[in-house]
């Protein structure tokens, strides 16, 4: 699971360009939205890096991939207010800081979040006014040929992904939730979507560069 965020905190809290909340299944498109965005505007937005109690794999460095902390400081940093979201998956806690967040606003840089359902709610009960999109496939039935297709998956970990993106897509039809859900039935056409409703926001940062 990929827990790389980018992300953006209270209006109080930091100043910069206006933060964005990507959601949807494994399989959607996200990422490949992702890369054709930063391809494009590259120094317009900047990741921030998550903390996580989990063990570093092989060629994981400490502040790239995450940071890299035990459970006793991880909690301790959340009882005191110092996260604006955070989840446990397999025993291990994962979670945005504000002083991560406030590292990548401090660039001048659109923060995305890449999160989940639970995380979008969470998202909400604060103050941070980002603009929330959602990204879906049309069907189910399309989801499981681009998943059966990747052939990453064993056949248990497949059909979980495809419980949860059931979840996923019903729940995501929540009235005010979304600002946009993007169907990622054309890959041309989502992104033209997602650049059109995130125009304003890149000008806005694009033209501060300039001065």
């Amino acid at each position: 699971m990929s827990w790389r965020r980018l992300c953006g905190v209270a209006a109080a809290a930091m100043t910069g360009p206006r933060p964005v909340v990507l959601s949807g299944p494994s399989g959607a498109g996200k990422s490949t939205l992702l890369k054709m965005l930063l391809k494009d505007y590259g120094n317009v937005f900047g990741f921030s890096v998550s903390h996580t109690t989990r063990q570093p794999r092989v060629g994981e460095v400490n502040g790239k991939e995450y940071h890299f902390v035990t459970r006793e400081q991880m909690q301790k940093e959340i009882d005191a207010g110092e996260f604006i979201e955070h989840a446990e998956f397999s025993g291990n806690m994962y979670g945005t800081s504000k002083a991560a967040v406030q590292a990548v606003q401090a660039r001048n840089q659109i923060c995305i979040l890449d999160i989940d359902l639970q995380g979008v709610k969470n998202i909400k009960k604060t103050d941070l006014k980002p603009i929330y999109i959602s990204v879906q496939t049309p069907s189910i039935e399309v989801l499981e040929k681009r998943l059966r297709d990747r052939q990453t998956e064993s056949e248990e970990s497949l059909q979980k992904r495809l419980n949860a993106a059931r979840v996923d897509m019903e729940l995501s039809n929540e009235p005010g939730l979304f600002d946009l859900i993007i169907i990622n039935n054309d890959l041309q056409k989502a992104y033209s979507e997602l650049k059109e409703i995130l125009a304003e926001e890149i000008q806005k940062v694009q033209e501060s560069k300039k001065s």
